[in-house]
């Protein structure tokens, strides 16, 4: 439908376009006409054939409001996407459009509305001062603990006749109550636990040490939000605990040949591994101060940054969010309104709470973006295979498919995207930490 359409654009605020169009009369007509053929087509009246009645007498059948309303649902898509095409527009959503004037004979005017993605404005890289991150400190005594962890697989579990203590195993019957109801999904009989941190929650290991056999302890817990078994989620629950056994794990002595056989003949001696478990948690370390210095790096030039959020791009990331979770929930036998049933909220009042967290991902996401643009940031496709290959290895499921992935468009789009979120990293950290020319 090539026309010559008079556009006039103007910028609103929230990433929004106007766009005023002014349609030639000519193109009205030549649409009134085709839509009318059209109707003519399929009109059925009495005591004509399919299409041979007189257009004066389907109009009249129609009536002008109805033909006028067919009109605008032939015209506003196409001049509106050819104004856009015209203009260089991308929408993210469907533009909202309003018919000004459109009649026959005259030249039709439109107004849109149309939320485009939002301009960044970038902070000066070179003037980023991210928040310092202390260095991990590797001591003896986590040397130790990584030690000991190591040999656990290998302890020796026997039943003690005394308290419980910490790094036991207790054997325990466990009842959960919320709301003057028994969760049954969470009770249990002869549960064993280990009295260990990371292992039980807080309150259990607070609770439990100094029980012994058929002694009974309650503790009070509030459960996270995002708790798996929904008539729990977000609600403090009574946990009713019953000692039925203490066993008690001993480790095996750290030796030559203990040391040997866990480090798969790496290392000959204690001292040896000893000192390879060190060097693996320093590199640890190391990998998580870097992780930390990247996330500080992020943020500071996310905070001098600029980017006006639309809301329909906001509504988007939420809506993605919703599907993510209903896929979840359905995978584990939940539909999506009985899980928000038992959390007593809607999915509004779920979309307000998550907003902010939204808006914050979309904004990191658009900053890095555009910082990649500025740098040139873009991996080849040499670059993007070698990364396939490289995450091949740590992944059995894909190792298997490296072929299939690599000629997949959805899965190279994937992982080229994660490789230049690591390049744009290295690339701001290198400048963050380069010295300020004189």
């Amino acid at each position: 439908m090539p026309a010559d359409l008079s556009v006039v654009t103007e910028t609103l605020p929230k990433s929004q376009v106007g766009m005023t169009i002014e349609v030639p009369a000519d193109l009205v007509d030549a649409t009134y006409e085709r839509v009318l053929n059209r109707l003519a087509s399929r009109a059925k009246i009495e005591g004509f054939r399919p299409g041979r009645a007189p257009r004066q007498l389907i109009e009249a059948r129609i009536g002008p409001a109805a033909l006028r309303e067919e009109v605008v649902e032939t015209i506003v898509p196409e001049v509106l996407q050819q104004a856009m095409r015209d203009s260089s527009i991308d929408p993210i959503d469907n533009p909202d459009v309003e018919v000004l004037e459109l009649e026959r004979g005259r030249p039709a005017r439109l107004k849109a509305t149309i939320t485009v993605m939002p301009q960044v404005t970038l902070g000066d890289v070179s003037k980023l001062t991210p928040q310092e991150t202390p260095a991990v400190e590797v001591t003896d005594q986590m040397v130790e603990r990584r030690l000991e962890e190591v040999r656990e697989p290998l302890a020796e579990v026997t039943p003690v006749e005394r308290e419980l203590r910490t790094g036991d195993l207790a054997v325990i019957d466990v009842e959960v109550e919320a709301d003057g109801q028994v969760v049954e999904s969470e009770s249990r009989k002869a549960m064993e636990g280990e009295l260990k941190e990371g292992v039980l929650l807080p309150e259990l290991l607070a609770a439990l040490p100094g029980t012994f056999v058929d002694e009974q302890r309650e503790v009070t817990v509030k459960f996270p939000d995002d708790y798996s078994e929904p008539k729990l989620a977000g609600k403090e629950g009574t946990i009713r605990l019953t000692v039925r056994g203490v066993k008690e794990k001993v480790l095996p002595e750290l030796t030559d040949e203990l040391a040997k056989q866990l480090s798969g003949g790496k290392q000959e001696t204690v001292e040896a591994f000893r000192e390879a478990v060190r060097n693996d948690l320093e590199e640890a370390a190391k990998a998580v101060s870097r992780m930390a210095r990247e996330q500080a790096v992020v943020k500071a030039l996310v905070d001098t940054s600029q980017v006006e959020l639309p809301d329909a791009l906001v509504e988007k990331e939420l809506a993605t969010q919703l599907e993510s979770m209903e896929r979840s929930l359905g995978r584990q036998g939940l539909r999506l309104e009985r899980y928000f049933d038992y959390l007593g909220k809607t999915v509004p009042q779920w979309a307000a709470e998550e907003r902010p967290d939204a808006e914050a991902r979309l904004k990191v996401d658009l900053v890095l973006d555009e910082f990649a643009k500025r740098e040139g940031i873009s991996p080849s496709d040499e670059e993007v295979e070698k990364y396939i290959e490289e995450q091949a290895v740590k992944d059995e499921d894909l190792s298997g498919r490296i072929p299939e992935v690599k000629k997949s468009a959805t899965a190279r789009r994937y992982f080229e995207s994660r490789l230049r979120r690591l390049k744009v990293l290295d690339r701001l950290a290198e400048l963050a930490t380069a010295p300020n020319p004189i």
